[in-house]
């Protein structure tokens, strides 16, 4: 007479540990010195908004600046997954010597294009969501607040090995490397890959030289 109830008992039972099983599936194992998504996402953007608070002028970078910042995104960002994102197909063919000559060129593309653009902070409210888990990938939503304009920025980030790195940024829902991408391949059929990497050479030098302006 008491055997439905056993079954029952035993059913709820798997039940939950397979609904735990799920979770922790879900969700990658975090190291009690790791800093999550968010907090990597914070402590960068807080390390860069100190230096820039710290500018004798506020309407510029100067290359010690650069240099700072540099060495924070450095450490945070997954530059050569954004530059294979941005490439996209045609990075199978490249050798690794290459593709490392193209990661650098990137780095520096995006050094000087957003790099130039943070010299325009003033001392924006920053908001952050809760990181929101997907198997090693994360994303964290966060909103600039300047007044009554509020911009939403969206951080993409993956795990790898030391923690989780930076990948992809969309700003007011339009991604970086999805915009890399439409251009990178546009350059790569009328010119080919030599062609981008001539363009790219050419598009730093142009931003280098507006950065000393």
């Amino acid at each position: 007479m008491f055997e439905p109830s056993l079954r029952a008992t035993r059913w709820r039972r798997s039940l939950a540990l397979a609904t735990l099983a799920l979770i922790t599936l879900s969700c990658p194992p975090i190291h009690a010195d790791e800093p999550g998504p968010k907090a990597v996402v914070q402590q960068t953007v807080q390390s860069v908004i100190e230096i820039l608070d710290q500018r004798s002028d506020k309407t510029k970078l100067r290359e010690p600046e650069r240099a700072a910042i540099r060495a924070i995104l450095k450490e945070r960002f997954d530059f050569a997954e954004m530059t294979r994102r941005s490439i996209g197909r045609a990075w199978k063919g490249l050798d690794p010597r290459r593709r490392q000559e193209f990661t650098v060129l990137f780095t520096q593309l995006m050094e000087y294009t957003y790099g130039n653009r943070l010299s325009s902070y003033h001392g924006q409210k920053i908001e952050y969501d809760d990181a929101e888990f997907r198997h090693k990938r994360a994303r964290v939503k966060s909103r600039v607040i300047d007044g009554d304009k509020i911009t939403p920025v969206e951080y993409r980030l993956r795990r790898r090995g030391g923690g989780w790195r930076i990948y992809d940024v969309k700003i007011e829902g339009v991604s970086l490397i999805n915009t890399f991408r439409r251009d990178f391949r546009s350059m790569i059929e009328r010119r080919g890959i030599d062609g981008l990497y001539a363009a790219l050479q050419e598009k730093v030098a142009t931003l280098k030289a507006k950065s000393r302006d």
